[in-house]
């Protein structure tokens, strides 16, 4: 192991591991630095609790609430897999979490990974850091920063998280070489970062984006220097803002001996978008964040492996756009659009819809709200639902966590006794909707309204 030896834990006929780091914990001097090696330790390192989720302000009625106290030491993977000790050479999936960059962690109920180890997948799960630790320039670190990279610390965590299951993951049965990355909301953004990244080559086999945005209308997307927008600006005003004055080194002291407290400084997902002195997201960076991802995909870039994408009935969209012009544009679309990038190239794509609503919601919302596929992805809905949880619930939640898994075995989304999911291309515009009457392959019924959002964001530059 990196560091040492750990010990799990058999958790409802699976083992888990939880709590492990993958990285020195990054306080100090080492906050806003790059991931730095784990410090060894002796003996057997037991890793049966989650270690602290990264350091923020939870957002009030999250659907995922954290069960850790936040901190800045948080760099930490945790790990299910199959208890027979025969299992081995098992394909693995990494998520990655979402909650706007500013929220969000691994121990939520529902980010459980029993069910995938039951399925006979190695399931990995890691924090990386949020806002104002993850995204974050300051002219006095451009002089310090080793090897060039700097401002993307989110990234920078993602990249080194894969790395430790590339060197690790055998140890727990998985097949370094079968890796399948996953994430919602900013975890699909952070998919796509990862399939942009040329640090993260070779680190994965397969990809699925879940409402991972897309195009360059969901952020400022700023770039590290030369203009009052970038992103070493906004963290100068930062400084300023919590009593900071200066640019040089002396400064970066400064802020680096501030209490975890007050660098995440109110943030989250219901203050983040009026907040004048936060990165706001990805900072523009050739080898960690190159651009919108339709453009980059678009001119050629971008890992060409099997990837899964999709989006939800009732996604988010941005301020005062109704729901569903919004939807489409921040999230449906653009699930569409590199679909159909991809698709062009040669490369295998398969487009979803989520619409299944679960059955006690189904008089007070009229689609599937951002988020909601996540519990039939992991098979944890009665963590979410309770005793309101149906057996149609659990039948789609098993229906969809089977596909899942299927893509992740063979890079094909074919599980038995499931409807076959035809792969994406743009003459035929087929893809899976999970419906209340379960699972439908079937031409995109919002072919028009999406061919709409394309004409709008064309005519954005996005």
């Amino acid at each position: 192991m990196d560091g040492g030896i750990v010990r799990g834990a058999i958790e409802r006929g699976v083992i888990a591991f939880k709590g492990i780091p993958y990285a020195a914990p990054p306080v100090g001097t080492r906050r806003w630095a790059s991931p730095q090696p784990v410090e060894p330790w002796s003996g057997v390192r037991p890793a049966l609790h989650f270690g602290p989720d990264c350091a923020q302000l939870p957002t009030p009625g999250d659907d995922a609430p954290l069960r850790t106290t936040p901190s800045e030491d948080c760099l930490y993977v945790n790990v299910w897999r199959p208890k027979a000790a025969s299992a081995r050479d098992l394909p693995v999936m990494v998520w990655i979490y979402g909650g706007g960059f500013v929220d969000g962690g691994t121990s939520p109920a529902i980010y459980d990974g029993t069910e995938f180890a039951r399925d006979g997948v190695v399931l990995v799960s890691f924090n990386y850091r949020l806002g104002n630790f993850g995204f974050f320039a300051f002219p006095a670190l451009d002089r310090q920063a080793a090897g060039g990279l700097r401002a993307d610390y989110t990234f920078m965590d993602q990249i080194a998280a894969l790395q430790w299951v590339q060197r690790r993951i055998a140890a727990f049965g998985g097949n370094p070489r079968n890796v399948t990355i996953f994430g919602e909301s900013a975890g699909g953004m952070s998919v796509n970062a990862l399939l942009m990244s040329p640090l993260a080559r070779g680190l994965f086999a397969r990809a699925i984006i879940e409402s991972g945005a897309g195009r360059d209308n969901l952020g400022p997307l700023r770039s590290l220097a030369g203009s009052p927008r970038s992103a070493e600006a906004v963290g100068v005003r930062l400084a300023y803002h919590l009593g900071i004055e200066g640019e040089g080194r002396d400064a970066l002291a400064e802020l680096r001996a501030l209490p975890a407290e007050r660098v995440v400084d109110g943030l989250n997902m219901a203050s983040e978008s009026a907040d004048l002195t936060y990165a706001g997201g990805p900072v523009l960076d050739a080898r960690l964040y190159p651009g919108a991802p339709t453009k980059v995909y678009a001119a050629g870039g971008g890992a060409r492996v099997p990837v899964m994408i999709g989006a939800n009935t009732d996604e988010i969209g941005p301020p005062n756009v109704p729901r569903a012009a919004g939807g489409d544009q921040w999230m449906v679309e653009p699930a569409r659009a590199i679909a159909r990038l991809f698709a062009a190239r040669g490369q295998r794509v398969y487009e979803y819809r989520f619409g299944y609503i679960a059955t006690a919601l189904r008089k007070t919302l009229s689609g599937a709200p951002h988020a909601s596929e996540i519990p039939y992805v992991f098979d944890t809905v009665a963590e979410r639902y309770g005793t309101a949880t149906s057996r149609a619930d659990e039948a789609m939640a098993r229906a969809v966590h089977a596909y899942w898994i299927a893509f992740a075995r063979t890079g094909r989304p074919d599980p038995r006794g499931e409807p076959a999911w035809p792969a994406y291309r743009s003459s035929t515009d087929e893809l899976m909707s999970f419906t209340d009457r379960g699972p439908v392959p079937e031409a995109d019924p919002w072919k028009r309204r999406l061919d709409l959002a394309e004409r709008i964001a064309k005519r954005g530059g996005h």
